[in-house]
């Protein structure tokens, strides 16, 4: 087997990692990973940063037992609840964000899936936010079904949000009220109604090295375009609120093999970012040049207006 700096050198020029070489970066110098996680940015993605904005357009009372999430009703964390908010105040969040520079917005709801009725307000609303602005539309709505897809589709949505969240081997470890193979059917279907697909996961909810690597394989082969990285934030009331949190170096060195495995897809910057000291900016040098800017679900997070500022900063075309 090669050696680490041998491994880097391949991709580098061209070649496609496998798992045991992923596996044997695990313990390279993070400098290195990073630098040639950058290189591997500017060969395939140049120099564009793409900003999302999400709006929680439903929040609670979630029958599924995510132990990371706050909105699960089996969860004591106290969250806000509503149900899904009119689509003019949708169009209102995302004409705000458009004025501020956001490319991308998406609209995400708690639960297993919409009713009928909540899925032609999501279809209204995205109608609306297309005649009002330019931006490129998302949604998470949860496990949907094929005719919801076909719906928003024709409604102008171009790319479906779905979390693995983490490994095959750990997912059961995180959520029981659904498995693995169903986020990937739902996956399946939104694709073949012609949706792009953003998938990811949340890294320090207590798995190792190898299911982080392996999160990284699977979104490869499901043909994600998108890649969010989320990092754990410990919300009281929720299984997870003592976890520790990860190390910055750690996080750092996730998002340089997230890249150089997938150097083709973004790598996205997610929730928890702003526990970071820099914000993200040490990963925006290491591989990752998407990011979701402003506030996340059930957290805050850093201002579209600040994370523009330190964008220019690094010369990324924002």
């Amino acid at each position: 087997m090669p050696d680490p700096e041998s491994i880097l050198e391949r991709v580098e020029n061209g070649h496609e990692l496998d798992r045991d070489e992923a596996l044997r970066l695990a313990s390279a110098d993070c400098g290195r990973l990073s630098g040639t996680a950058n290189r591997l940015r500017m060969q395939y993605d140049q120099n564009k940063f793409e900003l999302c904005s999400i709006v929680n357009a439903k929040s609670g009372l979630c029958s599924e037992d995510c132990k990371f999430c706050a909105q699960s009703n089996r969860h004591g964390a106290g969250v806000e609840t509503y149900g899904l908010i009119d689509p003019r105040r949708m169009a209102g969040l995302a004409r705000t964000c458009a004025e501020k520079g956001v490319k991308r917005f998406s609209i995400v709801t708690s639960g297993r899936r919409l009713d009928p009725h909540e899925m032609q307000t999501i279809c209204d609303a995205a109608n609306r936010i297309q005649q009002e602005t330019d931006l490129e539309l998302c949604a998470s709505i949860g496990l949907a079904r094929e005719g919801d897809y076909k719906a928003m589709r024709d409604a102008g949505i171009t790319r479906i949000h779905n979390n693995l969240e983490t490994s095959r081997r750990y997912f059961g470890k995180i959520c029981t009220t659904h498995a693995y193979d169903d986020k990937l059917r739902a996956i399946e279907k939104a694709q073949a109604c012609g949706f792009e697909i953003c998938s990811g996961g949340i890294i320090g909810m207590g798995e190792t090295v190898e299911d982080r690597i392996d999160l990284a394989f699977e979104v490869r082969k499901i043909g994600a375009v998108s890649m969010p990285v989320n990092i754990l934030v410990p919300i009281q009331g929720t299984p997870l609120e003592d976890r520790e949190a990860l190390q910055e170096n750690e996080i750092l060195r996730c998002v340089a093999l997230m890249k150089i495995i997938n150097p083709k897809i973004t790598v996205r910057m997610a929730g928890g970012r702003k526990l970071l000291g820099d914000k993200g900016r040490a990963c925006f040098l290491a591989g990752s040049n998407a990011a979701i800017t402003g506030d996340m679900l059930t957290t805050s997070g850093v201002s579209i207006d600040e994370d523009i500022r330190m964008l220019r900063g690094l010369a990324y075309e924002v």
